[in-house]
């Protein structure tokens, strides 16, 4: 009998799997992939490194600083602004502190007034000095936190609101305020970015030090049951044998928690990112371009290769566009995000490659108002739960969430040992 099986190979297992080896528990790990990482996955598209979702990954996550060798991912970051198409054109913004001088034209772009400079301000300064726990308090929506700061002019409207909307995948603005302001504090501390070898990258160092550390992961198993019997687990896989811990950790997606527990399933918000090849890029920016009018399906845009030029082929160029992916199933057809991505790029993209379509209904979890951040991991005897469902709906939850499942194993497992005869 093992001493734990961990069920999923996404961030949330593996973390938590690498924790409880290290610690010298015996571990066996199994998933329904054929390959680790969940939603953390990458593929070789005609010679282009196309991840499942348009995806960054932010250093300034402190589970991730605790959790990988970044320098050994080979960080390509994107700078630190916007793109915004307006009536009148290309409007840029950038950090101010990062970069002063683009103070000038912002303010000529008319998408920042006295009144919102301060209304931001307002908002965004409790993220900063702060914690979590204060932020969460007496949480609202995100629209009514904007609201009751007078954040109401273009920059709201034209900038933050469709810039956060590919972020949070949803732009009714009914994700937690407190979650809004997290995300902004490590907006304004890390800048995101992407490893060489693309998002999958991640997931593969956490298995690697998972595997070395002594764990056993086995892909391509697909759990169907869990039961708690006498002692222990029983973990049955479709199609294989029985696996039998003292104790299962579930870190499985929304609708494997749902079927493997009595959980109900997570609420989810869903992205759709198009893939595109072409031979010229349609900007030499590497900034994320959004439209600020709101007219199409495209929340941003961006080329890839101005920030990870091995994403594709010597002398090639991967630009993502990506869109929410309505609840009622609704698609943005080729023709629409085709006719949008001309009016932001104001370019020609008729001659460009589409490589792939992803469409990702559970992108990530619903963070509605109020914060429920660092749900408890115990489910019920001998069975604990992981995943950013139980945390905040983002990598830094989903690696914090799979720490707060082993601490809690070694925990009982430690109290287990203490009171045996």
């Amino acid at each position: 009998m093992h001493d734990v099986v961990v069920i999923g190979a996404g961030l949330a297992g593996l973390r938590c799997a690498g924790l409880l080896a290290d610690a010298g528990l015996d571990v066996v790990v199994i998933d329904a992939g054929d390959a680790v990482g969940g939603r953390q996955r990458t593929d070789l598209v005609d010679g282009f490194r196309v991840d499942r979702g348009f995806q960054v990954l932010n250093p300034a996550y402190p589970a991730l600083r605790r959790s990988v060798d970044l320098d050994a991912l080979a960080l390509g970051s994107f700078p630190v602004g916007v793109r915004v198409r307006t009536d009148h054109g290309m409007a840029e913004l950038r950090h101010p502190l990062r970069h002063p001088l683009s103070i000038l034209t912002t303010l000529r772009s008319g998408l920042l007034s006295t009144a919102d400079a301060v209304a931001l301000a307002r908002w965004a300064a409790p993220a900063l000095v702060q914690p979590l726990s204060r932020l969460a308090q007496d949480d609202v929506s995100l629209r009514e936190g904007w609201d009751a700061v007078g954040l109401r002019g273009p920059l709201r409207t034209a900038v933050l609101a469709p810039f956060l909307a590919g972020v949070i995948a949803e732009d009714r603005g009914t994700t937690s305020n407190a979650f809004a302001r997290l995300l902004l504090r490590y907006f304004a501390l890390g800048r995101p970015g992407l490893p060489a070898e693309g998002i999958a990258a991640v997931p593969e160092q956490l298995a690697a030090r998972a595997r070395t550390a002594g764990a056993d992961i086995r892909l391509r198993a697909r759990a169907e049951r869990v039961s708690v019997v006498g002692e222990g687990v029983r973990v049955d896989p479709r199609g294989g044998d029985a696996v039998r811990a003292r104790r299962a950790v579930v870190a499985v997606g929304p609708d494997a928690v749902a079927d493997l527990t009595d959980l109900p399933r997570p609420a989810t918000n869903g992205l759709q990112t198009w893939w595109f090849a072409a031979d010229e890029p349609p900007t030499a920016s590497a900034l994320l371009a959004v439209d600020g009018r709101g007219r199409g399906p495209v929340v941003n845009t961006v080329v890839m290769t101005h920030t990870v030029p091995s994403y594709a082929p010597a002398g090639r160029h991967l630009v993502a566009a990506t869109c929410l992916l309505p609840h009622d199933g609704t698609l943005a057809t080729e023709e629409q995000v085709r006719r949008h991505l001309r009016e932001i790029w104001d370019a020609d993209v008729g001659a460009w490659d589409l490589l792939r379509r992803d469409d990702i209904v559970d992108a990530l979890p619903a963070q509605p108002a109020p914060l429920q951040p660092a749900r408890s991991p115990r489910h019920a005897e001998r069975l604990y739960i992981a995943g950013d469902h139980r945390d905040t709906a983002s990598i830094q939850g989903a690696l914090a969430s799979g720490e707060r499942a082993a601490r809690a194993v070694l925990a009982d497992a430690g109290s287990a040992r203490r009171a045996a005869p």
